[in-house]
C-alpha cells in the first residue's frame, strides 16, 4: 500500500500543481486589475459581477477566494444610466400613437397598474394622442372631494410609507431606513426670503426650522405607483416662498428599493418647495424616478429637471419673493400644484403644535383630498 502511495506521489503533486494553475492565474490577472485606473478596474469587472449575482449555485463564488470582490448590488444598481433612460422615456412618451394603436397600448397599461378610467375627465382613450398625455391625465370634478375639516390633507394619491414627528434630525423613508432631513432640504441659506427671522448658528437644524416655542416638526411620505393620479395639490393653505432644485439620480422610489439603499431620497433629484403656513415651517418636496426625470411645478416656468450635465451634490435656489411682491405665492388647499411622468413620491415636512394629530396608518392606500391629520 505504501509503495502504491509513494509511485501516486509524483502524480497527485503533477494534479495539484495543475489546480493551483489556475488560482495563481486568477490571482495574477485580479494583480493587474488592481493596478488599473478606477473607471477602467469597473468596467472590467462589472460584467463579472453580473454574472456573480445571476448565474446559479454560486457558480462564481470559488473567485472570492483568490482575492476577487464582486461590486455591491447597490453599486451596480447606482452605475445604470437611470437619467439617460428616463430623458429617452420621456421622448418616447412623446411620440403620437396612431389612432388604431391607443386602445390596445392604453388598456395594456389600464389592466397592469389598475389604473381607474370611470374617474378619468376624458375616459375615451383615443383621446390621449401619446402616453405622456396619458399619464397626465386629469379627473373628474366629483372624483376627488377635498376635505374642509382637516387643517392638511394628501397632496396626491399613493400609498404612505411613513409619517410622525422628526427626531434627531432623521426622517424614516420607510421604516427603520433613516436620511438626514439637512442633506434632504439642504443647508438654510435662504432664511432671508422667509416671513420668520434665522436661528443662531449654534442651534441645531431641526431649532431653524422650528419657529415657534411648543411646536414639533412632522413628516409624511407618500408613494406614488405608476398607476396612480399623477397631479399632485397643495395639501394645505400656505405660501410658497423658496424653490430648490436637486440635481441627481432617477433611482427608483417603490418600497422595496427604498429599503435598499440608505438615504434614496437625497440622492434622486427632486424639487423642495418651502415656506410657512399659519402654524410655521411648511415644506413639499417632489422626488424625482427612474422614467419621472420631468418634474413640473405650474407656477414656477424657470423649472428644468433631469437636464443632461449637473454637478453631483449641486442645487439651484429660486425665491418667489420680490421687491413687487413680498410674501410668495399663496396656494389655498387642494389647488393644483404640479405634476409628475410617472410614479414618484411627495415628501411633506412642516411645523405644527404638539396636539396635531395624523389619521394614517403606514401602507395605507390614500387619495388626493382625504385627510392626511389635524389639531
Amino acid at each position: 500500500m505504501c509503495q502504491s502511495e509513494a509511485r501516486r506521489g509524483p502524480e497527485l503533486r503533477a494534479a495539484a500543481k495543475w489546480l493551483h494553475f489556475p488560482q495563481l492565474a486568477l490571482r495574477r490577472r485580479l494583480g493587474q486589475l488592481s493596478c488599473m485606473s478606477r473607471p477602467a478596474l469597473k468596467l472590467r469587472s462589472w460584467p463579472l459581477t453580473v454574472l456573480y449575482y445571476l448565474l446559479p449555485f454560486g457558480a462564481l463564488r470559488p473567485l472570492s477566494r483568490v482575492g476577487w470582490k464582486p461590486v455591491s448590488r447597490v453599486a451596480l444598481y447606482k452605475s445604470v444610466p437611470t437619467r439617460l433612460l428616463s430623458r429617452a422615456w420621456g421622448r418616447l412618451n412623446q411620440v403620437e400613437l396612431p389612432h388604431w394603436l391607443r386602445r390596445p397600448v392604453y388598456s395594456l397599461y389600464i389592466w397592469t397598474f389598475g389604473v381607474n378610467m370611470k374617474e378619468a375627465a376624458v375616459e375615451d382613450l383615443h383621446h390621449y394622442r401619446n402616453l405622456s398625455e396619458f399619464f397626465r391625465r386629469k379627473l373628474k370634478p366629483q372624483a376627488r372631494p377635498v376635505s374642509g375639516l382637516h387643517s392638511v390633507i394628501s397632496p396626491s394619491d399613493g400609498k404612505i410609507l411613513n409619517f410622525g414627528q422628526v427626531k434627531n434630525c432623521e426622517v424614516e423613508q420607510v421604516k427603520g431606513v433613516t436620511y438626514s432631513l439637512e442633506s434632504f432640504l439642504g443647508p438654510r441659506t435662504y432664511m432671508e426670503d422667509l416671513p420668520f427671522p434665522p436661528a443662531s448658528s449654534c442651534d441645531s437644524f431641526r431649532n431653524q426650522l422650528v419657529t415657534r416655542e411648543g411646536n414639533e416638526l412632522y413628516h409624511c411620505v407618500i408613494y406614488l405607483a405608476p398607476g396612480d393620479y399623477h397631479c399632485f395639490h397643495s395639501p394645505t393653505d400656505w405660501t410658497v416662498s423658496h424653490r430648490r432644485h436637486f440635481p441627481g439620480s432617477l433611482m427608483s422610489v417603490n418600497p422595496g428599493m427604498a429599503r435598499w439603499i440608505k438615504e434614496l431620497f437625497c440622492h434622486n433629484e427632486r424639487v423642495v418647495l418651502t415656506g410657512d403656513w399659519k402654524h410655521g415651517f411648511f415644506s413639499l418636496t417632489a422626488v424625482g424616478a427612474t422614467n419621472v426625470g420631468s418634474i413640473r411645478i405650474y407656477f414656477d416656468r424657470d423649472l428644468h429637471t433631469n437636464s443632461p450635465r449637473y454637478s453631483k451634490g449641486s442645487y439651484n435656489d429660486f425665491s418667489f419673493v420680490t421687491h413687487t411682491n413680498k410674501e410668495g405665492v399663496p396656494m389655498r388647499k387642494g389647488e393644483h400644484l404640479g405634476e409628475f411622468n410617472l410614479g414618484s413620491t411627495i415628501v411633506l415636512i412642516f411645523e405644527a403644535p404638539k396636539d396635531f394629530n395624523f389619521r394614517l396608518k403606514a401602507g395605507q392606500k390614500i387619495r388626493f383630498g382625504e385627510a392626511l391629520g389635524s389639531l
